[in-house]
């Protein structure tokens, strides 16, 4: 028998090709080891716009991948196991982390979203992209320009992330009084153009795209005092 596959999970405080960086989308490309990488896209926390689809196939072209998008909103694909197994990298665009997580578990593409990690396919993504694969997350779905504890992730990565660490004002504040009071575990935080890149639910490494990017482990002390621990950081450039 095979020996179980490692679950591979690249988050992104913000970056990839919606923000006009084509490096950590290369990374996690690269972590799949595939000479012509099936992509599949997934939108939802975006509404399934069509201007980040077709920025999605003017990123990875036919030339080089075998690229598709699996819309929620029109539905057509029937057989959501089968479509995201077939894949070696799932991407999932930023947004609204709650609608995301809602509408994944009105489909049952949580679990398939599952099963495909359980068989070794990569999954990534930035923001709303990068929250939904642990327990819990700072998110500005219910408010823009808040960062709201939201405890409800699929769970694939144990802890909380917090994207857009240092670009959004609300998010470190927020994220400590969160982890203070204990509305949120202890977890990670990026910057836009960070990533941290984890195996089977732990670090294996915080990358970036970005010489001034960076990635955080944020903790909660058993008196209340939280501690922000910087990663060491490899530059990708």
């Amino acid at each position: 028998m095979d020996p179980p596959s490692a679950h591979q999970v690249v988050a992104m405080g913000g970056g990839g090709f919606l923000m006009d960086d084509p490096v950590l989308d290369r990374f996690a490309v690269d972590l799949t080891g595939a000479a012509r990488p099936r992509v599949a896209f997934i939108p939802t926390a975006a509404g399934d716009a069509p201007t980040a689809i077709v920025a999605f196939f003017d990123a990875f072209p036919a030339r080089s991948f075998e690229s598709s998008v699996l819309r929620l909103f029109d539905r057509r694909v029937a057989d959501l196991e089968a479509f995201c197994g077939e894949q070696d990298l799932i991407y999932v665009c930023g947004g609204n982390t709650a609608i995301l997580l809602a509408a994944w578990r009105t489909h049952g593409l949580d679990r398939a979203l599952r099963t495909a990690a359980d068989a070794g396919v990569v999954l990534a993504g930035m923001s709303a992209g990068a929250n939904c694969w642990f327990e819990a997350s700072t998110t500005d779905s219910f408010l823009m320009g808040r960062a709201d504890a939201l405890a409800d992730g699929l769970g694939f990565v144990p802890g909380s992330f917090t994207p857009h660490y240092a670009a959004e004002e609300a998010r470190r504040p927020s994220l400590h009084e969160h982890l203070a009071a204990g509305r949120l575990p202890d977890g990670f935080a990026c910057d836009d153009f960070a990533a941290v890149h984890l195996v089977d639910g732990q670090l294996a490494e915080a990358v970036a795209s970005r010489r001034d990017a960076r990635a955080y482990r944020v903790s909660r002390a058993e008196d209340g005092t939280v501690t922000e621990e910087s990663l060491a950081v490899r530059s990708l450039v």
